[in-house]
């Protein structure tokens, strides 16, 4: 019998602590958060990103006000969420531009020593504020890019500003957890390895990198060569995905603005990445955005026009108001029903394993050897181990997001499961058991599931562990 995945519900205390969601430019003021808290507890994710906002907190040279971010903080813990937060951007009140940027945005205090003293000082006075509180610091936004780091992206100057930032936290809390990177390019840019030799990642407790592409294995690829980079220096350190996510429209701006993107592609989209950063072994993963919002990065103070930019990366739509804040009554679009069932289904930590399966390509007729679909995309998989001791075989068919939907059968021989397995489609919010005719028992604890659905979104296989909501 086929049932709904429910969505979490947070007076459980049980959600997914590998998921998180963004609640970003709030240090512009972009939207209302408390329309949107009463949507959070249905995502089911744990970690929620926060952009600290030098230049809203502090208005007059070495005064802060954090009531502002005090109510977000405060809110998310409420509701049972980790906030983790990036310490950005600049501060108008000490010139180098950044008074000319709408938020101070990738204006980065290394200018003058004026400059440094006050980050330093904003840094410390903020994780004391925030101790036990947020529970991880991250340094700054995307700084290899030229929109955040705008007189020039340099990653000696970005390392040296981590090393000063990683101190002035830890001057208010030893234990502090740093993030460093908020990469958006690519992993072999000069940026990168300027970076690592400065020794700024040699101790910190994770680097963030970001991905926006409607291809999920570039995610694969950077978080492999991450861990590859970072690992013989830093072993303990852990690669976070920070930001990934597509829009539910085209024409709009920021990442991916030119693609074809319908709001069905764009629950495909969070799916996919979702799936493969958990089986790229990163520490969490981070989608970008809670709530459609204007870009906002390259607007100019005063200058109402160059702000109204509009995203709709949000998994909650909204409208616009004409100051570009987002408005309206704020409403979920499929990505919003597809994070809370992928949730309910990642509940706790799950955690990747040996995947004791065969995949059959001679028993699935329409798929070459190697699975390999005609456009010569190979076949994703993953073993999992869910928290209620279940296994959960990931699988799915990376097919080009906006030219291929996808509906195929695949045939599969799995070891060590004894009862029929369900199958659970978080696009479609449903678990339901395999049809008895696709299920040939080979051997005691070894099955043959024969023409098993195989979509161009993840599916889960459960290994018979009785799937229910906690």
């Amino acid at each position: 019998m086929k049932t709904n995945i429910p969505f979490l519900d947070t007076r459980t205390g049980v959600r997914s602590e590998f998921l998180g969601l963004g609640f970003e430019k709030l240090d512009r003021d972009l939207f209302d958060p408390t329309k949107a808290y009463p949507f959070l507890p249905a995502t089911g994710v744990s970690w929620m990103r926060v952009q600290s906002g030098w230049q809203r907190t502090e208005r007059e040279k070495g005064v802060y006000d954090f009531a502002w971010l005090d109510a977000i903080v405060d809110s998310l813990l409420a509701l049972g969420l980790k906030p983790w937060m990036c310490l950005c951007y600049g501060n108008g009140l000490y010139g180098g531009g950044a008074e000319k940027v709408f938020g101070a945005v990738g204006v980065p205090p290394i200018f003058t020593e004026e400059q440094r003293r006050a980050w330093r000082a904003y840094v410390t006075a903020t994780v004391a504020h925030f101790r036990g509180r947020v529970a991880a610091w991250e340094v700054w936004n995307e700084p290899d890019g030229q929109w955040c780091w705008k007189h020039g992206p340099s990653g000696a100057e970005y390392g040296r500003f981590v090393i000063e930032t990683a101190a002035a936290a830890r001057a208010a809390d030893p234990e502090a957890k740093i993030l460093a990177g908020s990469m958006c390019l690519w992993v072999q840019s000069p940026w990168f390895h300027e970076l690592v030799d400065t020794g700024a990642l040699d101790d910190i407790w994770g680097f963030t990198y970001h991905q926006y592409s409607d291809m999920e294995r570039r995610s694969l690829d950077k978080a492999e060569m991450l861990g590859v980079m970072l690992r013989p220096r830093n072993p303990t350190i852990r690669i976070v995905q920070g930001e990934s996510g597509s829009q539910s429209r085209p024409g709009g701006h920021g990442a991916l603005r030119d693609q074809a993107w319908t709001p069905r592609k764009q629950a495909k989209q969070l799916l996919r990445h979702a799936v493969a950063d958990l089986l790229a072994g990163v520490e969490f993963s981070s989608y970008f955005s809670c709530l459609d919002m204007v870009e906002a990065l390259n607007g100019a103070t005063g200058d109402l026009g160059s702000i109204l930019d509009y995203g709709y990366f949000g998994v909650l739509a909204a409208e616009f108001g004409p100051d570009g804040r987002a408005t309206g009554t704020y409403s979920p679009k499929p990505s919003y029903r597809a994070l809370g069932a992928l949730a309910s289904l990642l509940r706790g930590m799950p955690r990747r394993v040996d995947a004791p399966v065969d995949f059959c390509p001679e028993q699935a007729p329409h798929l070459g050897w190697g699975m390999r679909e005609p456009h010569g995309h190979e076949l994703l998989f993953g073993m999992l181990e869910l928290a209620n001791g279940a296994r959960g075989l990931a699988y799915w068919m990376p097919t080009p997001l906006h030219t291929v939907e996808y509906d195929g059968t695949a045939t599969v021989v799995w070891r060590g499961i004894d009862a029929p397995p369900l199958v659970a489609d978080p696009l479609a919010g449903t678990v339901e058991p395999l049809p008895q005719a696709c299920v040939e028992r080979l051997a005691p604890g070894v099955l043959h599931l024969r023409h098993i659905p195989l979509h161009d979104t993840p599916l889960f296989l459960l290994d018979g562990t009785p799937w229910q909501d906690e």
